[in-house]
């Protein structure tokens, strides 16, 4: 690390993902937090946008180019770029005239949502470098990408979710007929019909019947060669934000949570992201005692999964029956106007920020070996 002067930060955002677009608000909102106390003078801040066909390329321009896109027209301030995963140059490798320079690196912050952002990948490239990194490590951004790999994590270590089950693409082709009869035996209608790899909301349907099942199965199979089934849960959509390292389990802060009220049948990308549509009440309309069981629920899922540095725990409160199910963890939440993560953390006297500012100590502070 750079150990005199403001600490050398990388942003990334962007990507080839189908959450190219909010992860681009996301970063704007971060570097404009960046300039602010107590962030300001401590970080030396580069930008690194991804673009959809994966070209890497630094951007010295203004945040809200960032977030409405432009910023890849603006040719003055973008130069050709390259994170090095050779632990001497430890940073980014800049492609301009002259030949590669070298850019050290302290720490970097991904601010990259869905597939090549937070499933890993990024994550074993800084791995690779010896960078330190925002977010969870490579193992647990897999895991909880993976929505049949996280559930069966959780039920190892017992923290409760709905019934579910999953098939792979070779199965739903050659046997189609068979692996809806099959979910059909296991699983009520509606059922909800999830690729396992495709991030928040992306490709999610809600089937009704067999034809709607089979419509459902070819929508999921567009975005991943997995498919998650889950049965329906009429409950509240409540989500948490927790933050801190595993190997400090006692330091791991989760909020209570705060409630989503839907603008659609369920919680979809765009309402989620862009519309604005859906509503956020915080704290969740839930007893005291349903509140903190929630927060301890999520508490429990962020340790089993191995989370680091942050996830929102996104969960149901079945209405009929009261019970507290584990959606999903988020290892990368948004951080638009409209996300709750941040939302969660400012109600707990964190500024946007403070929080980021706390991530990346978090990050920092990180064991030696954990990247």
């Amino acid at each position: 690390m750079n150990k005199t002067g403001p600490i050398r930060l990388a942003l990334f955002f962007g990507g080839v993902s189908s959450e190219h677009e909010v992860s681009r608000v996301s970063a704007a909102a971060w570097l404009q937090a960046l300039q602010q106390p107590p962030c300001a003078d401590k970080y030396e801040v580069t930008a690194v946008g991804i673009t959809k066909r994966g070209c890497w390329l630094r951007y010295a321009g203004p945040a809200q180019k960032v977030a409405d896109g432009s910023w890849e027209q603006d040719a003055a301030a973008l130069t050709p770029c390259v994170f090095s995963p050779d632990r001497s140059h430890h940073g980014l490798l800049l492609l301009g005239k002259g030949g590669p320079r070298v850019l050290p690196v302290d720490v970097a912050v991904p601010i990259l949502h869905g597939k090549n952002g937070e499933d890993g990948t990024i994550q074993g490239l800084f791995a690779l470098a010896g960078v330190p990194f925002v977010g969870c490590g490579v193992l647990a951004s897999a895991v909880c990408m993976d929505k049949a790999a996280a559930n069966t994590v959780m039920d190892a270590a017992g923290v409760p979710h709905c019934a579910w089950r999953s098939a792979a693409r070779w199965e739903l082709e050659s046997d189609p007929e068979g692996v809806c009869r099959r979910l059909e035996e296991a699983l009520p209608y509606p059922i909800f019909v999830k690729p396992a790899n495709a991030g928040s909301s992306v490709g999610i349907s809600k089937a009704k019947n067999r034809a709607e099942l089979r419509a459902a199965i070819d929508t999921a199979l567009a975005e991943d060669d997995k498919v998650v089934f889950e049965e329906f849960v009429d409950g509240q959509e409540v989500e948490c934000a927790a933050i801190g390292n595993p190997d400090d389990p006692g330091s791991v802060f989760v909020t209570r949570p705060g409630e989503i009220l839907a603008g659609a049948e369920f919680y979809t990308y765009d309402d989620k992201y862009k519309n604005g549509v859906s509503q956020v009440l915080i704290p969740a309309r839930l007893s005291e005692e349903k509140l903190d069981e929630v927060r301890d629920t999520a508490r429990k899922a962020y340790l089993a999964l191995g989370c680091a540095g942050l996830s929102r725990c996104d969960f149901f409160v079945e209405r009929r029956t009261g019970r507290v199910l584990c959606n999903e963890l988020n290892t990368l939440p948004g951080f638009t106007a409209i996300s709750m993560y941040p939302k969660l953390m400012e109600r707990e006297g964190l500024s946007f920020s403070a929080l980021a500012d706390r991530l990346i100590e978090l990050a920092l502070r990180r064991r030696k070996g954990a990247y």
